[in-house]
C-alpha cells in the first residue's frame, strides 16, 4: 500500500504525523506523493479560519487529481467539524485526535496484517530523509488547560496530558539511533509538561534530564513556549547548555495589557518584555520568535500602535502575524468590538513588515559570525542552531554538522565552511 501524509498547522501536528507514519512504516506502507497514494492522511489545524478553508480545499484536490485515493482526515478541523469533512469527496474516515496514537489500528491497518501486498518492510522505521524531513520533532504533552478567550484547541485536543520522563528518554534514544541528529521537543501547552504525571514533573525536569542524559551529538530544540512558562531557570540552562539550541519562540499576542486581559494571557506586556530582553542580553546570538494576533476584538488606534512600537523596537527576531478570526465556540466569537476586516488587513501589512524588518536586522547581526548548523534537504542548506538558513556549496549530505561563516548578501544568507563537526 502506497501511502501520503499532508499535514496542516503546528509542531505538535507535525510530530503527530511523524507518528502516524511510524505507524504505517510498520505496517509495510511506502511513502509516495498524494497523487500515486492509495492511502491519503489529511492531518488538519483549526487554529484559524483560513486553516479550515486550506482543509477542504486540499482534500478537493487530492480528490480531483487521485479519485482512486482513500482519503482519511484527522486533526483539530476533522475532530471540531466531522461533519463538515464527512460530506468531502474521497473522505472514506475520519479520526479524532484522542484516537490519533492508535492510528493505523482505527483504519485497520496492524504490523501482524500489514497493508495488502505493499512493498514496504514491515517494521520499518522512520529515518532522516523519509517525507523530507532532516529533524524529528517530539511531542511530550498535549492538550490545555488554559483559558484564552480566542483558542478552540483546549476543545479539540483535551486537557494536559504528559509522557513520562522514562518514555522520553526512550523515545530520544531511539530517534537518535535512527540517526537524527536534530530533536524538536513540543506540546500543545508545553510548558505544562509533567504537572498531571502520577509523579509530579515539570518541563524543567524534563529539560536537565535530557541535558544530562541524551546521546552526544544531539541538538534539541524547544518549542513554542508560553512567557510565564519560560522560568529564569530555563533561560540559565540555554545559556550553559551543551545540547540545547539558543532558539526561543515566545507567543506575545498583544503588547497593550487591555488586549492581554481580554485575550485571557496570564502575564503582563512589562512581564514580556523583560523576558525577552533578558534572554537577548544573556544569549545575543540567540533566535527569539513570537506570535502576535492584530484585530482582537475591541482593538482600538491606540492599543495596536503600542503593538506596533514595540515590535519595531524589540529584539526579536522573527514574528508570525495572525489575524483575528472568530471560532465558534470560543468567549471571543460573542465580544463585541469587531474591528472591520479592512482595517485588520492594513494592521496585519504593517506589523509583516515590521516583522520582515526585524529578521533582515537578525541577518545582518549574524554577517560574519560562526555558527555550527546541521545540513538539510539536498545537504547545500543549512540550518543553525540559532535558525539561521544558510546556502552552502554542494558537495554535502544531509544530516550532517558543520560550521559556517555567515555571509550576507543583500538578503540571502550564505555560509563559508570553516569546519566539520562530524
Amino acid at each position: 500500500m502506497k501511502y501520503s501524509i499532508v499535514t496542516f498547522g503546528c509542531r505538535v501536528n507535525q510530530a503527530d504525523s511523524i507518528e502516524i507514519e511510524a505507524q504505517l512504516l510498520a505496517s509495510g506502507g511506502v511513502a509516495v506523493e498524494p497523487d500515486d497514494a492509495d492511502l491519503v492522511v489529511v492531518n488538519t489545524c483549526s487554529v484559524t479560519t483560513a486553516s479550515d478553508q486550506g482543509a477542504r480545499q486540499i482534500i478537493r484536490k487530492i480528490a480531483t487529481n487521485n479519485p482512486r485515493a482513500r482519503i482519511v482526515v484527522t486533526g483539530c478541523y476533522a475532530t471540531r467539524q466531522s461533519a463538515d469533512i464527512a460530506g468531502l469527496p474521497g473522505v472514506v474516515q475520519i479520526v479524532p485526535n484522542d484516537r490519533k496514537e492508535t492510528f493505523a489500528r482505527e483504519i485497520g491497518v496492524t504490523t501482524a496484517e500489514r497493508f495488502g501486498e505493499g512493498e514496504g518492510a514491515c517494521g520499518a522505521v522512520v529515518v532522516p530523509g523519509v517525507a523530507g524531513r532532516t529533524a524529528y520533532t517530539l511531542r511530550v504533552q498535549t492538550g490545555c488547560d488554559e483559558c484564552c478567550s480566542y483558542c478552540i484547541i483546549p476543545s479539540t485536543r483535551g486537557p494536559g496530558r504528559s509522557r513520562p520522563p522514562v518514555e522520553v528518554m526512550a523515545e530520544i534514544d531511539r530517534v537518535c539511533r535512527a540517526g537524527f541528529r536534530e530533536i524538536a521537543l513540543t506540546g500543545v501547552h508545553l510548558g505544562s509538561y509533567g504537572r498531571d504525571l502520577r509523579v509530579r514533573s515539570s518541563l524543567l525536569d524534563l529539560l536537565n534530564r535530557i541535558e544530562s542524559g541524551a546521546p552526544a551529538g544531539a541538538q534539541f530544540r524547544i518549542s513554542s513556549l508560553e512567557p510565564m512558562d519560560c522560568s529564569p531557570a530555563i533561560v540559565d540552562l540555554a545559556v550553559s547548555s551543551r545540547c540545547f539550541a539558543p532558539h526561543f519562540h515566545l507567543p506575545l499576542q498583544h503588547a497593550s495589557d487591555r488586549m492581554l486581559v481580554a485575550m485571557r494571557r496570564p502575564y503582563t506586556f512589562h512581564y514580556y518584555r523583560e523576558l525577552v530582553d533578558r534572554i537577548r542580553n544573556r544569549i545575543p546570538h540567540a533566535s527569539i520568535g513570537s506570535d502576535v494576533i492584530v484585530g482582537f476584538p475591541g482593538e482600538g488606534d491606540e492599543d495596536f500602535e503600542r503593538l506596533a512600537a514595540y515590535l519595531a523596537e524589540s529584539p526579536l527576531t522573527h514574528v508570525h502575524v495572525f489575524p483575528y478570526s472568530d471560532r465558534p465556540g470560543t468567549a471571543a466569537t460573542a465580544m463585541s468590538g469587531k474591528v472591520h476586516g479592512s482595517v485588520v488587513r492594513e494592521r496585519a501589512g504593517r506589523l509583516r513588515e515590521i516583522a520582515r524588518e526585524l529578521t533582515r536586522a537578525f541577518h545582518q547581526s549574524q554577517d560574519g559570525a560562526v555558527r555550527p548548523g546541521l545540513t538539510i534537504d539536498d545537504g547545500s542548506l543549512v540550518v543553525t542552531d540559532n535558525y539561521l538558513k544558510v546556502q552552502i556549496d554542494p558537495g554535502r549530505v544531509r544530516n550532517e554538522w558543520i560550521k559556517v561563516r555567515v555571509k550576507l548578501a543583500g538578503e540571502q544568507l550564505t555560509g563559508e565552511l570553516v569546519e566539520r563537526q562530524g
